[in-house]
């Protein structure tokens, strides 16, 4: 089962700038965020795709600092293999991960395999799903997947984008998910999180899902692609929520172009 990494501590080799940055981030005094109006206006103008960009060196130290404060992030879904992290994520479509985590042993605990959960049924992944939104479309689309991996790909997980698309309830985002944790692909999947962080910041701008998806895939730095997109989903989940971003302990802030906070001097 995958766990969430452990915090990294900043080495003492670290660049200046990587630990001014942490240590202001976790004394809380990295930013301050403005009063609600301008915190709103500030969104709206982010939610159109027309924030000031990022330049290519502020992205750099950008995923410099994120690595420097957890060099081996990973998915916050439980996994054990590349079918369950399928399973998982397909269950995780307007869903959090947290509530998947808490339907999903007990069904991996039976069908762990495709084989096993073709085996299980529909009727059977229903009831071990229930307490997870959109249940019944979720069980009927992961028993045909099954059956389709069975029949199709031995029982296997596809390592390709077109074979994984065309399974029932895996889109682009889906696909991207387990290219990028199963098999190590250099992809992003961009969620309401990480389509915020792009936007929010000036990373990569865009009106829509696959506009910030492309600028991301352009201007990340070939040595963070790897990890990439779960430090952007890590740092919208847990810092540059939605309502009310922590800019305070937000480890980029002084990179950031958001203009509803105002950096700490």
């Amino acid at each position: 089962m995958a766990k969430k990494s452990a915090r990294k501590k900043v080495s003492g080799s670290a660049k200046p700038s990587v630990r001014k940055a942490l240590t202001k981030a976790k004394k809380g005094r990295a930013a301050k965020v403005k009063p609600a109006p301008k915190r709103q206006q500030a969104d709206l103008k982010a939610a159109h795709g027309v924030s000031k960009p990022m330049t290519a060196a502020q992205i750099r130290e950008a995923f410099r600092r994120w690595e420097a404060a957890n060099s081996e992030p990973t998915t916050e879904l439980a996994y054990s293999n590349p079918f369950t992290l399928l399973v998982a994520v397909v269950l995780s479509a307007q869903a959090t991960d947290a509530g998947v985590n808490k339907a999903t042993p007990a069904l991996f605990a039976l069908a762990d395999t495709p084989a096993k959960m073709a085996a299980l049924g529909e009727d059977r992944i229903r009831d071990l799903i229930k307490t997870i939104g959109l249940f019944r479309t979720k069980a009927k689309n992961v028993a045909t997947l099954a059956h389709i991996l069975v029949s199709e790909h031995g029982g296997e997980v596809p390592p390709t984008r077109e074979a994984l698309e065309a399974l029932p309830g895996v889109g682009r985002k889906t696909a991207n998910v387990v290219l990028n944790t199963a098999f190590g692909e250099h992809t992003i999947a961009v969620d309401t999180h990480i389509f915020r962080v792009g936007n929010r910041t000036g990373m990569a701008p865009g009106k829509t899902v696959h506009d910030v998806e492309m600028k991301l895939e352009a201007v990340i730095p070939p040595e963070y692609k790897r990890h990439a997109h779960h430090w952007l989903i890590l740092h919208g989940r847990y810092t540059c929520i939605a309502r009310k971003p922590l800019c305070e302990r937000c480890v980029i802030a002084d990179l950031c172009q958001w203009l509803g906070k105002s950096v700490a001097a």
